[in-house]
């Protein structure tokens, strides 16, 4: 059996369609129609990664991710009817690792689930990144700061290890947006510096003076590691 992946939708019809191509992709679908199923299949069958919708009939899709997000960094692609920025902007904060706006092809769908599990839990080789009290375990997929682990998303664990790799380098907003989306990425350029904001969160004591996940206004963002200057006011 496959990895599962947990459907959510209240079209039963999508969810079936969905499931079919799945299956024969060579996952498990697990289905659930409504926020409160979604929860409590995800508590009983531990999916690979959730396909959501933001608008479900009991509760928002939003609310559901957050759930999630309390307990568990499994990766998030959320479904919408709606195709306003702020809407994939706000799905992004909660820590979506991708976005699909309907009508879609259930092809690009399958491609999109491929994706991310490849980004989050792909090959890769057997390396510890290490600055001073910041460790990033590549082949773990786990960060470390003072000892204790970091809880990341994919999204931003893949950010950090990014910056770690190369530490002082400053990289474009579009630059990060193809390192951890993909050249064929949907998600607003914005929502890089919504998932900057995350990680400062998580790695920096004052978020709003960050010591190390700098801005270089006008281009972008780097890791400093070496002798960190000042930080700017960024909140």
């Amino acid at each position: 059996m496959g990895k599962r992946i947990l459907v959510v939708d209240d079209e039963v019809e999508l969810v079936s369609t969905l499931s079919v191509y799945l299956r024969e992709a060579g996952y498990a679908p697990v289905k659930a129609y409504s926020g409160q199923m979604a929860l409590a299949s995800f508590h009983d069958t531990t999916p690979a990664l959730v396909i959501l919708d933001l608008g479900l009939p009991d509760m928002s899709g939003l609310s559901v991710a957050r759930e999630i997000r309390r307990t568990s960094q499994v990766p998030l692609i959320m479904l919408t009817a709606r195709s306003l920025e702020v809407d994939r902007i706000v799905g992004f904060e909660l820590g979506a690792d991708d976005y699909i706006t309907k009508p879609f092809s259930p092809r690009e769908v399958v491609l999109r689930v491929q994706a991310v599990l490849r980004r989050f839990g792909g090959a890769v080789a057997d390396e510890t990144l290490q600055e001073g009290d910041l460790i990033v375990d590549l082949a773990a997929r786990e960060a470390r700061l003072d000892k204790k682990r970091l809880e990341l998303t994919p999204i931003e664990f893949d950010l950090l290890a990014l910056f770690a790799r190369q530490p002082n380098r400053v990289f474009t907003r579009m630059q990060l947006m193809e390192q951890v989306h993909g050249k064929t990425a949907s998600a607003p350029l914005r929502s890089i510096d919504n998932h900057v904001m995350n990680l400062r969160r998580k790695i920096e004591p004052d978020p709003c003076d960050p010591k190390h996940l700098k801005t270089v206004y006008g281009v972008g963002y780097k890791l400093f590691l070496n002798s960190p200057a000042k930080g700017s006011y960024e909140c």
